[in-house]
């Protein structure tokens, strides 16, 4: 018997609209990161891109448990000598809270050329406004 997969061009790609308000951000993120790579599909394979859009809105209202707001680091190099630069939480999202949600989604995509095509169909919100409206997405519940 053999296994039939759809070809990339067959695929129907559909957009998703999400909520993050009240949502913690771990478990969101690995819901999201299913989406992205096709795994809520019959059809999933690892090494083509298969998934859908997502579109989160309300970033700035995710939850972190614990003392995550302080203690989570998140460090970055500016490529100069003794350029290590680490924010916490807290301070990243008074700068840009889509990007601590944007940022736990591609942590847990594949470490592969893969990955840099499945993020660009993230698309993160600090409100509840965004600008795919012409898409027509579909409200889903996490």
């Amino acid at each position: 018997m053999k296994t039939i997969l759809p070809k990339p061009n067959e695929i129907k790609r559909a957009w998703y609209l999400i909520d993050a308000k009240g949502k913690t951000l771990g478990r969101f993120a690995t819901e999201i990161s299913k989406i992205l790579q096709g795994k809520n599909h019959a059809y999933y394979s690892p090494q083509w891109d298969m998934g859908d859009y997502v579109i989160v809105v309300n970033a700035n209202d995710v939850v972190l448990t614990g003392n995550k707001e302080m203690d989570k680091q998140y460090n970055y190099h500016t490529q100069y000598p003794g350029g290590l630069k680490t924010l916490n939480v807290k301070t990243l999202r008074e700068k840009n809270a889509s990007k601590i949600i944007w940022l736990a989604v591609k942590r847990m995509l594949p470490k592969s050329r893969l990955a840099s095509q499945l993020i660009k169909k993230l698309y993160v919100y600090n409100g509840p406004e965004h600008e795919q409206e012409a898409q027509k997405p579909v409200l889903l519940e996490l």
